[in-house]
């Protein structure tokens, strides 16, 4: 009769956690070696417990926001190619409804994610309880139930046996390549407590083996057959690339068959930016170099990608080529039509280089001067100055209002000059993160960088609020390595608490606002689109008028960052900021630096095409125009 130890479930939790390891290519790691709290009355007294009075090897952090928390550890996941996370557990109800948003940043980016929220009593005495949503015609949906549409796996526990096979199944799910993302375990708080004889057995340690399944030879074929008929294919390198550690076979491949490729958000610095046949960011927010090389190709050869409508430019960068694929996923690979070939993209890439034995692609001249191009762009969008006549590429509401902006922020420098500025004085090494507004559209253009892993860049969800809390899970996960939250100010606003828990924790990390008093990226969408600007500024509201006429805001974000304990500086010139990069490289906490960049100082274009939903009932000469730009490019675009 095998041994058993009656334990609570708060208990059997921790000391399963706490005996998980993970192997790939022979390398063992702890899979858990931190937890992410908020308690409240629905976790402080089961798990949090556990977590405080047992013996275990997980160390414990204090979240300051449940959302942030969570975005926290997905980045840590992230920055460690998926082979070790932080669980978080919140309190029941709006602690709980705060993760929402960070499990579906972790689905959407196929990013484990482990996460547990306090429920009401499975008993239902008393009922209701402090912060339950009640339901006349369902009394067992809960505010936990809002997960089910953002997770890859869902189960809510009623009697303490059923613990056993949720984290068995969460293991399942979290160390899955193709169908990982954020799983969500609702504890009610009375079960929480309630014990049980569980096997002793249930928390030896597990070695959790992921491996590398070759794609089936009759698939792989298939696909060589396609490119062998290329004359100029392209490779496109996702995010398959980065967590299967693919990108020296990748670039090999490329190299043997004169194959140019292009980088995903999730696929930037798998390969180094400086490889001759790197052409940098590709899609709706690519640069000139890749989109100009995947427009005239014939054949795309797509690993690790999940075609978002950003690397299709909306299905009309590529909509003629043939498309094949190598994904872990037999879902991502079957789209776009593509011939698939299912399995890992390191092994598949491999396989795949064998059979194409001859082959060379057609290329002559074409990539170097595709390259040569976006070099000279480069070298002009990182010296843009901002000056009286300055005359933004990108329309404005109204035509000073890069005057206005540095009338009330004492000067201001151009987004893009102040990229190249920072790339060329931080550490080759360091870590970049962001996620949303206009940066990351001008990083996946201008970025460069020869370490592998210092792109985290979270744009499946596009997340406002990832970027600072991301910052603080990649220099968790890269302790020493200078890690950069590249956050806008509007981002800045949603989401910036775990900036207190990172000078709680002595964790040195470094946060660069892009301050242009407004939602940057959005208030081009309505430019484009020929809407006046409505609350994509930040602006004060005069009178009655919408806030659109009145002066810009002037925050100092330096200032708030001081009153957390951070280092902080204010830079409105190119000196300033070298000057402020040099200093903070020496400081051992945590440091800001907030850049007053000039609106409409991003990049924009580049010969990609984004779909969104104009109007069909024009509003000006603007916006019909921009309905029939629609309408052109939904004819050139692949139509499933």
């Amino acid at each position: 009769m095998s041994k058993t130890e009656r334990i609570s479930v708060g208990e059997a939790i921790v000391r399963f956690l706490d005996n998980q390891y993970v192997e790939l290519d022979g390398k063992q790691t702890k899979f858990v070696e931190g937890f992410f709290t908020i308690f409240g009355h629905g976790c402080v007294l089961g798990v949090g417990e556990a977590l405080s009075m047992t013996k275990h090897g997980i160390k414990v952090y204090q979240g300051k926001n449940e959302q942030g928390m969570a975005q926290v550890a997905t980045a840590f996941a992230k920055q460690s190619n998926r082979r070790r996370i932080i669980p978080c557990i919140s309190s029941i109800g709006p602690g709980a409804a705060n993760m929402v948003t960070a499990a579906g940043t972790a689905t959407a980016n196929n990013i484990p994610l482990l996460l547990f929220m306090g429920d009401t009593f499975a008993t239902r005495q008393p009922d209701p309880v402090l912060q339950q949503i009640e339901h006349e015609y369902d009394p067992t949906i809960t505010t936990n139930d809002a997960f089910k549409a953002v997770t890859r796996y869902f189960d809510r526990i009623t009697r303490p046996e059923m613990i056993m096979t949720a984290l068995i199944n969460a293991m399942r799910v979290l160390l899955d390549p193709a169908r990982t993302g954020a799983v969500a375990i609702a504890l009610p708080q009375d079960v929480q407590g309630e014990c049980y004889d569980y096997p002793t057995e249930f928390f030896k340690k597990r070695v959790h083996r992921i491996v590398r399944p070759t794609p089936a030879p009759e698939q792989l074929r298939d696909v060589a057959d396609v490119i062998r008929g290329a004359k100029k294919p392209m490779l496109i390198v996702g995010g398959g690339v980065k967590y299967s550690e693919a990108g020296e076979e990748v670039a090999k491949f490329c190299e043997k068959f004169n194959i140019p490729f292009g980088e995903t958000q999730a696929g930037k610095s798998a390969i180094p930016s400086s490889h001759p046949l790197n052409l940098g960011g590709v899609g709706a927010t690519g640069n000139l170099a890749a989109n100009t090389i995947a427009s005239k190709a014939d054949v795309i050869i797509a690993v690790g990608t999940r075609f978002t409508d950003f690397t299709t430019a909306s299905k009309s960068l590529f909509a003629k080529a043939q498309v094949v694929t190598i994904n872990a996923s037999e879902f991502h690979a079957g789209k776009l039509e593509a011939v698939k070939a299912v399995g890992d993209a390191k092994s598949g890439i491999v396989a795949l280089g064998k059979l194409l034995e001859g082959y060379r692609s057609a290329y002559n001249g074409e990539i170097a001067a595709a390259k040569a191009a976006w070099d000279k762009e480069m070298k002009r969008l990182t010296s843009v100055e901002i000056d009286g006549k300055y005359k933004p590429e990108i329309d404005s509401h109204t035509p000073d209002a890069v005057d206005a902006f540095i009338k009330a922020h004492g000067g201001a420098m151009a987004q893009t000059t102040a990229i190249g500025i920072i790339r060329e004085n931080i550490p080759a090494d360091a870590i970049i993160v962001g996620s949303s507004g206009s940066l990351p559209g001008d990083l996946q253009r201008m970025w460069t960088t020869d370490c592998v892993d210092s792109y985290n860049m979270e744009y499946g969800y596009s997340c406002m609020g990832y970027e600072i809390a991301g910052a603080l899970g990649a220099k968790m996960a890269n302790p020493d390595r200078e890690v950069y939250a590249m956050v806008g100010d509007g981002s800045y606003l949603m989401l910036h608490t775990e900036m207190v828990t990172a000078v709680q924790e002595g964790i040195k990390m470094n946060v660069i606002v892009f301050d242009n008093a407004s939602f940057g990226c959005i208030n081009n969408l309505q430019m484009e689109q020929g809407i006046d600007s409505l609350c994509t500024e930040l602006r004060y509201r005069k009178g009655n008028k919408p806030i659109r006429e009145g002066k810009f805001l002037n925050i100092d974000f330096a200032m708030n960052a001081r009153s957390y304990g951070f280092v902080a500086y204010t830079v409105r010139n190119a000196e300033e900021l070298k000057e402020a990069i040099a200093d903070s490289l020496k400081q051992t906490r945590p440091t800001l630096i907030d850049i007053k960049v000039a609106p409409k100082s991003m990049t924009h274009g580049y010969e990609s095409w984004w779909n969104v939903g104009v109007t069909h009932n024009p509003h000006g000469e603007k916006s019909a125009k921009a309905l029939e730009n629609r309408n052109k490019m939904l004819e050139k675009a692949r139509k499933y």
